[in-house]
């Protein structure tokens, strides 16, 4: 038996890559196998209300102020995916829709999670599954 052990980093890094890179530091010399991220579109995930409302966060006043602060675009989850590789760490995120899950396909990742509040989004749930040869009807 053996035991693959992930690091959850979600959107702990604050939206910083050197913070990022600290907690994939700190995950390889934890021994982990792996780093986890999490991705959302926030138009798919959250109100247009929701987004609007105030918050006051290092980003600015608003709930979308604070949530595009802690989303990372193409070019960070591409040095993401070189600092794991120069790190010899896997690294995966779970999307908390369909069109981060589509955008997440571009990096190839061995692994996919999803995150528990997504259990139910059946289009997401049959993106992953087509992605990982599952039958569709094993889903139902």
């Amino acid at each position: 038996m053996s035991i693959f052990i992930v690091a959850e980093v979600g959107i702990n890094h604050n939206g910083d890559m050197s913070i990022c890179k600290e907690l994939i530091d700190v995950a390889v010399d934890a021994g982990c196998d792996a780093v986890k991220f999490q991705k959302r579109d926030l138009n798919s995930v959250y109100t247009q209300k929701f987004l609007d409302s105030p918050r006051e966060s290092p980003w600015g006043a608003t709930q979308r102020a604070q949530k595009e602060g802690l989303e990372f675009n193409k070019d960070q989850y591409l040095e993401i995916a070189n600092y794991c590789v120069s790190k010899g760490i896997e690294w995966f995120a779970s999307a908390w829709d369909t069109n981060s899950q589509a955008f997440l396909s571009q990096f190839d990742c061995n692994y996919n999670k999803i995150a528990s509040a997504m259990i139910v989004h059946k289009n997401l749930l049959e993106m992953v599954a087509r992605k990982v040869n599952i039958p569709l009807s094993q889903l139902e």
